[in-house]
């Protein structure tokens, strides 16, 4: 579900916004002066995000303050970066020669190896 509320620009913009203002969050009516949408297009697209599991909110006053729920994101970053570390290595695989006979095996040579192959 999260793929699906990130798809989308105004949320990314939102989403931004949201984890640069940090635990404290921004209040509805700002976000939508500075992505520059009407108020009750921010409301739809926030509300997408929080269904996700990406936002949170809490009232402040008379304001509705969003702010990004960092433990999810945390956890959306971690499975991304395992998916792409399983393409990188099959990816490795599929481009890596065979090995010549009597070429030495060890530690030093397999750090060589993933370096020569690395997309960073």
């Amino acid at each position: 579900m999260a793929f699906g509320a990130l798809s989308q620009e105004t949320r990314l913009k939102l989403l931004r916004l949201l984890v640069v203002a940090g635990p404290d969050g921004i209040a509805a009516g700002s976000l939508a002066e500075q992505v520059e949408v009407s108020p009750s297009n921010v409301s739809f697209h926030l509300k997408e995000l929080e269904r996700a599991g990406l936002v949170g909110t809490r009232r402040d006053a008379r304001s509705i303050v969003y702010s990004a729920e960092y433990d999810a994101l945390s956890a959306l970053i971690r499975f991304l970066r395992r998916i792409a570390a399983r393409a990188g290595r099959k990816s490795a695989r599929r481009r890596s020669p065979p090995r010549a006979a009597g070429r030495a095996r060890g530690p030093g040579n397999d750090l060589l190896r993933s370096a020569a192959t690395c997309r960073c």
